[in-house]
């Protein structure tokens, strides 16, 4: 018998989430069965994803094991199919081990090279990197010689998306809530990076970072931080609303 933990959604959500809104649960999984192609798998998780907030109150109810993806490694199979070691990307939610049939899960390349963290299948190489890119490319219509502004620009999104303008021969100007991510944002090969938190002014700081103003503006955040950067759009300037994190946890919506 394995002994597994569950993360489970005790009450939803009122601002920003609390501890006492999550139970931990402690349960005993099942011996493995036989079952042909279907056979069962348990597997340990390695990496989670947190990417729960929009849909939480959408797609779950009280008592439901949070909602998520993982990067688990195989530690007993009854499926020649799936061996024992193999890592796997699936979405059995907030638990450290699970059985499954095999139907909900990705095999990593048995190519990935050591040297990258496994973690990149939940992240750039996952939802979070398919939004950067379609959003640069394909929402924004991003093209060479272009400025480029990201919000949020240190987090999963906005890191992939700065990387790709500069592929892209692009000038990049990114804002992030500490100077740990600014100094992230410069080594990564961002032209221009500010906090946000300690400007004396928004306004000033992004017509500082471009003068000249931004052809595409990825924006993350919503709220006060769009309204002011919608004044420094170019003429013929694209935005790409990704998401607005700064409203995720108000109960009453902001204005802008």
């Amino acid at each position: 018998m394995v002994t597994a933990r569950e993360w489970v959604l005790k009450k939803h959500f009122e601002g920003f989430p609390k501890t006492d809104d999550f139970n931990m649960k402690t349960i005993e999984l099942p011996s493995l069965k036989d079952g042909g192609k279907t056979s069962l798998k348990l597997l340990t998780v390695i990496y989670l994803c947190l990417c729960y907030r929009p849909y939480s109150q959408r797609d779950m109810k009280e008592g439901d094991i949070m909602i998520d993806t993982q990067v688990a490694r195989i530690v007993e199979s009854k499926n020649p199919g799936f061996t024992v070691g193999a890592f796997v990307v699936g979405g059995s939610g907030w638990r450290t081990h699970f059985i499954s049939d095999g139907n909900d899960l990705q095999f990593l390349p048995s190519s990935w090279p050591e040297s990258l963290p496994k973690s990149l299948a939940i992240g750039t190489l996952c939802m979070p990197g398919l939004t950067a890119y379609f959003g640069l490319l394909e929402v924004c219509k991003m093209k060479p010689g272009e400025t480029v502004l990201v919000n949020a620009a240190a987090g999963a999104v906005g890191s992939v998306v700065g990387q790709l303008a500069k592929i892209g021969d692009c000038k990049v100007v990114g804002c992030a809530g500490s100077d740990d991510k600014v100094a992230y944002l410069k080594k990564i090969g961002f032209d221009e990076a500010f906090n946000y938190k300690t400007v004396t002014s928004l306004d000033e700081a992004l017509h500082k970072a471009s003068p000249g103003g931004y052809d595409c503006f990825f924006d993350s955040v919503g709220g006060e931080f769009a309204s002011i950067a919608v004044n420094h759009m170019k003429k013929y300037g694209r935005i790409a609303v990704c998401g607005a994190i700064s409203q995720h946890n108000d109960s009453v919506p902001q204005k802008g």
